[in-house]
């Protein structure tokens, strides 16, 4: 990336005002369009949102989104389509067993709404506001109770590939545990075994942390500082660590690049939280000094990486080394061509690094990081990324889901993956906006853990 120093946030208002403008569009759209008894809405296929019956982890960025057009533009009929189906259609994710997603669907819906109760932007009653803790509680100890044994000490909370599998991605979701945790509930097990979500999520950063991020330090051929694994996988009888692997990235060795950004976005939001937390609170066996260090290392490794391997408007492939990434002239070095038809970039990656390098750039005071992230967003809300036809659903374009599966749609005459939208895609181009306009007005700090009053941002 080629970093620009001289874009400040308030230059972005513009373009900022300009996709909340094109945002209601989209969400109206598809809230009058999609049929929701095909399933969750997951990406775009000629502009139109469709599904893809894998596991249903986008449904709360459906509804989420709308919510957070309502925070962003005061009106009203989002809010009421946001909650309306967080009420009609979002109580299956909060006992969903099988997947590892509760801190993407059930953060951005209960999370959110809570969220605006407690900073003061919605005005409903206590009853209304114990639905949305409960909601997140049970959320909570659903996740945790997704849990593999590290050899030696630790664990994980598996994917849902299964108890061998340790997901870069599912470090997102730990915010679930954190709020269930400090909302003051806990997880009981067989025999009325207490268990702490708390202990567990800071076990599993620290797995993150450990197994999926490189150093170089040596670990294999291949270790890098910075670069991620998508998937990590251990022998279940003994826990002892195998191999790293790719669910939807080219390889093991390589880095999916939406990886990379969950674990630079992720990091930085937990040790954002986690400074706040007194230290006597942590678990006798976990420091929090060396957690905080654990999550710093990760966080700055990853926000390096992200910077290096971009193109030069902050824009990356959607892995490292795809197959085809070597006849790609200087990708580095100039500005990235979403129809280059040699490999495709991932945009969606792109947003949810944003605003990661954003909040480690203001908790680091790292003007690097931060004019990083600042260049990746002007990006995004140009006419290149940013879909201005009324006619197509989506809002971020070429964001790419799976694409060693053949899933993502390829327009006529083209070879790869383009001119399309994801959900969690456009989700987090919203949530990123709302970021950024809170520095702009300078006020509080937009962050998941604003729905716990005695920790929020003020």
């Amino acid at each position: 990336m080629i970093i620009n120093f001289n874009i400040k946030p308030e230059d972005l208002k513009p373009a900022i005002d300009r996709m909340w403008a094109l945002s209601g569009a989209k969400i109206s759209s598809i809230h009058q369009h999609y049929d929701e008894r095909l399933g969750s809405p997951v990406f775009t296929m000629e502009g139109k949102y469709t599904t893809r019956g894998w596991t249903e982890w986008t449904q709360g960025f459906q509804y989420g989104s709308s919510i957070l057009q309502f925070e962003a533009t005061g009106e009203q009929q989002f809010l009421e389509i946001g909650k309306e189906g967080v009420k009609g259609k979002m109580a299956p994710h909060l006992t969903h067993t099988g997947v590892h997603d509760h801190g993407f669907n059930n953060v951005s819906t209960y999370g959110n709404l809570l969220r605006l109760a407690e900073e003061g932007t919605i005005d409903i009653g206590e009853w209304e506001k114990e639905f949305y803790r409960l909601a997140l509680k049970v959320s909570g100890t659903v996740q945790a109770n997704r849990w593999s044994n590290i050899h030696g000490h630790g664990g994980f909370l598996y994917s849902f590939n299964g108890p061998q599998s340790l997901f870069v991605d599912t470090i997102r979701s730990v915010r679930i545990l954190m709020l269930s945790h400090f909302m003051g509930h806990h997880l009981q097990g067989e025999n009325d075994v207490i268990i702490s979500m708390f202990e567990r999520g800071l076990h599993h950063i620290a797995a993150t942390a450990r197994y999926n991020v490189y150093y170089g330090e040596g670990r294999d051929s291949f270790d890098e500082w910075g670069r991620t694994a998508h998937e990590y996988l251990f022998n279940v009888n003994d826990g002892r660590f195998r191999a790293p692997n790719a669910q939807q990235g080219f390889s093991g060795f390589t880095t999916w690049t939406r990886g990379l950004a969950w674990a630079l976005c992720g990091f930085a939001e937990e040790l954002e939280f986690l400074q706040k937390v007194p230290g006597e609170m942590f678990p006798e066996a976990i420091s929090k000094t060396e957690i905080i260090g654990k999550i710093k290392k990760g966080a700055q490794a990853t926000a390096d990486f992200y910077i290096k391997n971009t193109s030069s408007d902050g824009i990356p492939l959607w892995d490292t080394g795809g197959p085809n990434v070597h006849l790609l002239e200087d990708f580095f070095g100039r500005a990235a061509d979403p129809y280059n038809n040699i490999e495709p970039l991932d945009a969606s990656a792109a947003a949810i690094a944003a605003q990661g390098l954003v909040r480690l750039a203001l908790l680091l005071d790292n003007k690097d990081y931060l004019q990083a992230g600042l260049t990746t967003t002007a990006t995004l809300l140009s006419d290149r990324f940013l879909s201005l036809n009324d006619r197509h659903q989506g809002l971020l374009l070429h964001s790419v889901y799976h694409y060693p599966n053949g899933w993502d749609y390829i327009p006529e005459g083209m070879k790869v993956p383009c001119g399309e939208s994801s959900m969690w895609g456009d989700y987090h181009l919203r949530e990123l906006a709302i970021l950024l306009g809170r520095i702009i007005d300078k006020k509080p700090l937009y962050a998941f853990y604003n729905c716990l009053p005695e920790y929020k941002n003020v």
